[in-house]
């Protein structure tokens, strides 16, 4: 075949171009393998303990049970697909859960009351098992103002809790502290609890850091905020013998001009590129960045359409760079107003409270992941079954159809199809293989479950539907 372009000619355009490409390629390196949590729980620095996780999951599990005590009702609370045909009594209930575990997957899966019973029984073996999957000690928002001699303090019991937490095996899988900002008023009171904490943590754990310990820098607005911080830990790295870039962190989104800075453009990689690398996860902070757009407090909501905007800003700003993104709290807590021995009615109010404020989260949340965010944070344990129910409808209600639209698209070699009135193109591809990945990330589905649309784990863990389409080519 002849071709007008001589060989030389193209090898020098395509030298020019592989720079290029490669250079693109490093800042941009896709999303991070590694597991991500689905939320974030912030608790006072003076109220943490070693035993956290267990308290948490012990509490967060009461609470489900107290108010939806059965599938039936719980799927009437969040308003689950097929709620409206659940029997009321618990008796019934619990005759249509047996029922329901004996039949067939085929015929299960088309019964009304299929996502309620699969994902109220998903949330209860979440809540035993694993119910805190990552756990911030605040020294900001969530401590307050107080005296240098108290926080020096607190700093101090929080290492050794911390470091009792590792001898003891009783730390949730990720951890890390959240200190003041490095603004000019505070960036000193900031870097002290810091250094205190550290410091006392290496002492009483023999030189070791928790897994996947990370240090939250709040109210990030220039570069120079994370580099000072970075400067910080290269220092405590050397001083305590730390291993190089073993400290982490975090930094939040929470004021206009972390979207927007007075050039007009979004500083955001620039922040991360100011972190060397330490940087793994952005933060949404709902309640400050609200007010920094004079949104009043009745109003601070998640869902707000100032939030949506700093969201798919912060989204289009850090795409596959491979930083996590988390989205902020719901602050409405399903907690009922009466306490100690209650009447009937006192009870059910208190049920009426919960439910309302479940539904409420629930919506925040799902909110959250249509917007592509799959981490957000709780504040008290009788968040996480709205937590936890939101990211496993979330992907369940959608489970099978997937299954059936991935497996035939990879059959035909990912050529255009239309399966029922949804035609798929290779796009559509990616977005499926993505489903199945944040699903199984999220503990929503098992990897049996995505062995079931005919790809390996080995697939699946590639991350990539064009890889797997040439895998399979060969």
């Amino acid at each position: 075949m002849k071709l007008s372009i001589p060989t030389k000619n193209k090898t020098g355009v395509f030298k020019k171009l592989k720079k290029a490409n490669l250079d693109f390629r490093e800042i941009y390196p896709g999303d991070r393998p590694d597991r991500q949590p689905v939320h974030t729980v912030y608790g006072g620095a003076n109220l943490f303990k070693s035993s956290i996780a267990e308290f948490m999951g012990k509490n967060a599990l009461n609470a489900l049970l107290t108010y939806a005590p059965d599938f039936c009702e719980f799927g009437r609370a969040f308003e689950l697909r097929g709620f409206e045909k659940l029997p009321k009594s618990a008796k019934a209930a619990k005759a249509l859960s047996a029922k329901l575990k004996k039949m067939p997957t085929a015929k299960r899966i088309e019964h009304p009351a299929y996502l309620a019973h699969e994902v109220y029984n998903k949330v209860i073996a979440k809540l035993k098992s694993e119910a805190l999957e990552d756990f911030r000690i605040d020294f900001e928002d969530g401590f307050g103002n107080r005296s240098n001699e108290e926080e020096d303090a607190t700093a101090i019991k929080a290492a050794q809790e911390v470091a009792k937490g590792m001898k003891k095996k009783s730390l949730p899988p990720f951890i890390g502290i959240r200190i003041k900002p490095f603004t000019e008023e505070m960036k000193e009171r900031g870097l002290r609890t810091l250094d205190i904490f550290v410091t006392e943590l290496v002492k009483n754990s023999k030189g070791k850091l928790p897994d996947n310990f990370v240090v939250m820098l709040p109210k990030v607005t220039i570069p120079e905020q994370v580099s000072a911080l970075v400067s910080c830990f290269e220092l405590m790295e050397k001083s305590l013998k730390l291993k190089k870039n073993s400290l982490k962190m975090e930094m939040m989104v929470e004021t206009t001009q972390s979207i927007l800075d007075v050039d007009g453009t979004n500083p955001l990689y620039r922040f991360i590129k100011a972190s060397k690398g330490r940087c793994i996860a952005m933060h949404f902070g709902t309640y400050d960045y609200t007010a920094s757009c004079n949104i009043t407090a009745v109003y601070q909501e998640m869902d707000h359409p100032v939030c949506d905007f700093a969201h798919h800003m912060t989204k289009v700003a850090l795409a596959h760079t491979g930083i996590w993104l988390s989205d902020g709290a719901t602050n409405t807590m399903p907690i009922g107003p009466h306490r100690g021995k209650l009447t009937k009615k006192q009870a059910a109010e208190n049920k009426e409270v919960v439910h309302s404020n479940w539904k409420k989260g629930y919506e925040h949340i799902r909110h959250s992941l249509w917007n592509g965010y799959y981490q957000g944070w709780d504040l008290n344990p009788a968040q996480l079954p709205m937590r936890y129910t939101a990211v496993y409808a979330f992907f369940l209600e959608s489970y099978h159809d997937a299954v059936d639209r991935l497996k035939t698209f990879v059959d035909k070699a990912a050529r255009a199809t239309l399966i029922g009135d949804v035609f798929d193109d290779a796009a559509t591809g990616q977005g499926l293989l993505n489903y199945f990945l944040k699903a199984l990330n999220s503990g929503a589905i098992t990897e049996e479950e995505v062995l079931a649309t005919g790809l390996t784990l080995e697939e699946i863990r590639s991350r990539s539907f064009k890889k797997i389409l040439e895998g399979r080519a060969k």
